[in-house]
């Protein structure tokens, strides 16, 4: 496969055209605000529609019109942005209509500054808006998996009918790195619920309201059973020097780069460490993990935030193994030899 050297940030833009995204409404938003304008240029060469709304509020209600009828739709932002959504992805999780959401995470709270952070986690992965809704979530590592889970994230929206969040970060997005792309262009097909203003489509009904107590609980049990075949379906992870692992890491995104490195390191100099990698945030890989904590001491969770995944982890574990908290905050990312030294200092008691 030919590669090309390019930033996370552009290749997500290629991964989703390429995937049959069709509408890219957004508002540019560092570090993300290379999507944006990578959309305005390859959406409308492509014959696609770019629309920079007015504000991160209005771009999620495009959305929300825009899957309403049919439409692969897409916007791309930051933490700050992506809270104004808020309310927006919990009206498109109660109406089921398939969207995709970039991520490009920055330090926070408030506007923080724009250097990486992992903090995002519990609002993707919690809901992230009123009700109790679930997103799926996705978290790349690498300007490769920017390309690949966008060029899947359509299909995989459509297929149950829910959003499809990336959650990447500052330097995932902001990396050159050599990605290759798929050659076969995805389409969506008519969707049998959508409005298209056409006779077919006449008697369908788009909405999140439920005026009555039955139908609103009815809906709700609905939902959850989506979300249990959503788990039984999409949830994926890597693993790296598991088989003998005394000492696990577990990291996503940028920290995961960091922590495979230190594994090798720490396995050159005899130390028995492994790597365990979530890819879908939601659904979660508990069930894997709980397996691992049988034949592990401790889990070390390496993160950009103050342990919002570990406390994930430690839920899955049940207690089966000692859980270790690896935080970073504003921006500051471990290098390799520091996240090391930190498990050598555990390891050696």
């Amino acid at each position: 496969m030919r590669k090309t050297l390019i930033k996370g940030n552009d290749a997500i833009v290629r991964g989703a055209l390429l995937g049959g995204a069709t509408h890219f409404f957004g508002y540019p938003i560092t570090p993300a605000s290379e999507i944006a304008h990578g959309a305005a240029d390859l959406f409308t060469r492509s014959g696609r529609t770019f629309l920079q709304a007015e504000s991160e509020t209005s771009a999620v209600n495009m959305m929300y019109g825009a899957a309403s009828a049919g439409a692969r739709v897409i916007t791309a932002s930051s933490g700050p942005g992506v809270a104004l959504m808020l309310e927006g992805l919990s009206y498109l999780a109660g109406a089921e209509l398939p969207t995709v959401i970039v991520d490009v995470q920055r330090a926070g709270p408030g506007l923080g500054n724009i250097w990486p952070e992992q903090s995002d986690y519990n609002m993707c992965c919690k809901g992230g808006g009123h009700g109790s809704f679930h997103n799926i979530v996705l978290a790349p590592s690498s300007g490769q998996e920017m390309t690949d889970f966008a060029y899947r994230a359509f299909d995989m929206a459509d297929a149950y009918r829910m959003t499809v969040i990336i959650l990447s970060d500052a330097y995932v997005g902001q990396m050159m790195e050599p990605v290759g792309f798929p050659e076969a262009v995805r389409h969506g097909s008519r969707k049998s619920w959508a409005v298209y203003g056409d006779e077919a489509s006449r008697r369908n009904l788009v909405s999140s309201i439920f005026m009555s107590q039955t139908g609103m609980a009815e809906h709700n049990i609905k939902l959850q059973n989506k979300y249990v075949r959503v788990a039984r379906d999409l949830t994926d992870w890597e693993e790296i020097d598991t088989d003998d692992a005394e000492y696990l890491l577990v990291a996503f995104g940028i920290t995961a780069r960091v922590a495979s490195t230190a594994v090798r390191h720490l396995r050159d100099e005899g130390f028995p460490v492994g790597l365990f990698r979530p890819k879908t945030l939601y659904p979660f890989p508990s069930e894997r993990l709980a397996e691992l904590a049988s034949k592990v001491g401790i889990m070390g969770v390496a993160e950009l935030n103050d342990g919002m995944m570990a406390a994930d982890v430690e839920l899955a574990v049940r207690g089966g193994c000692e859980v270790r908290r690896h935080n970073w905050y504003g921006g500051m990312v471990p290098g390799a030899g520091e996240l090391a030294m930190r498990v050598k200092e555990e390891i050696n008691g």
